[in-house]
């Protein structure tokens, strides 16, 4: 045997000891009936139940069962468990109850099947609900409040649909003087309906000693806009505090003093009346 046809042979067991097993999956599939769709999908309104089929085909020789589920919604199914003939499909109807409460927009799930012996793992089809219905988008800015550091403040979703909002923030000081000016931005949140969340707005060179009104303005596409305003006075407290603090000491010593000088008065012993007298006369 020549020296390449021992080569040829090796890398020939290299690739089939390479090769990956057949897994028990294989054997069967999931999928949406009637074909051509590559997961399921549907809508409704609030509170309506919505029927679908899922197939089980078995393409092996021998009867599998498959144990289905859902996940991330109300899925129901008429047979959690089927048992699928070899090289048979199975169809299991199954309802899908959009939530009583739930806002317009879109929901996602899933249909996850699993064989009965535990051996393939779990295969998952994507299940996306539309919940249908009016949408409005509305939102509103609450708790502004001004620290020395920041601007907090919150954000509730006041309407139905899941919001991107939009922040900018202005701040005027004594006589109009513009002391903060942030262009409109897009913030690091997503807001779904009813969603509330506290955030802060970083300031660390606020005035150290100015009279300040700060308005915030958040957008969000819809139409949702809402404003909030406060007014702060931007004082050095500390500096403040050392100045009243003197002349709370001056004051005391000077009050100290004064009462030690009435002390000093009351204490002294007050001398007699002098009394002159006029002697007259001769002496003999």
């Amino acid at each position: 045997m020549s020296s390449a046809y021992r080569v040829l042979i090796l890398a020939a067991l290299v690739l089939v000891g390479a090769a990956p097993a057949a897994s028990a999956a294989e054997a069967w599939s999931l999928a949406p009936s009637g074909g051509g769709r590559p997961s399921f999908y549907a809508e409704g309104a609030p509170g309506t139940v919505l029927q679908d089929t899922v197939s089980v085909l078995n393409r092996s020789g021998e009867p599998v069962t498959v144990r289905l589920r859902g996940t991330g919604l109300a899925v129901a199914f008429t047979d959690g468990s089927v048992r699928v003939p070899a090289r048979t499909r199975a169809d299991v109807p199954f309802t899908v109850s959009v939530p009583a409460g739930a806002a317009p927009g879109d929901l996602a799930g899933a249909i996850v099947a699993r064989d009965g012996d535990g051996r393939s793992g779990t295969v998952a089809l994507r299940l996306r609900l539309r919940v249908v219905g009016p949408t409005l988008s509305a939102l509103t800015v609450e708790h502004l409040t001004v620290g020395a550091t920041g601007i907090s403040y919150e954000l509730v979703n006041r309407g139905t649909t899941t919001l991107v909002p939009t922040l900018a923030v202005r701040a005027d000081g004594a006589f109009g003087r513009r002391v903060l000016d942030r262009a409109p931005r897009t913030l690091p949140v997503e807001l779904a309906p009813g969603r509330r969340v506290k955030l802060t707005e970083p300031w660390a060179d606020r005035p150290a000693l100015d009279s300040v009104d700060v308005r915030l303005t958040v957008t969000a596409a819809g139409g949702a806009r809402d404003e909030a305003g406060a007014s702060v006075w931007c004082v050095p407290w500390g500096a403040v505090a050392g100045g009243v603090g003197a002349v709370a000491a001056f004051g005391a010593l000077a009050v100290v003093r004064r009462r030690r000088r009435r002390t000093d008065a009351g204490d002294a012993v007050p001398e007699p009346p002098r009394t002159e007298v006029e002697l007259t006369g001769a002496v003999t």
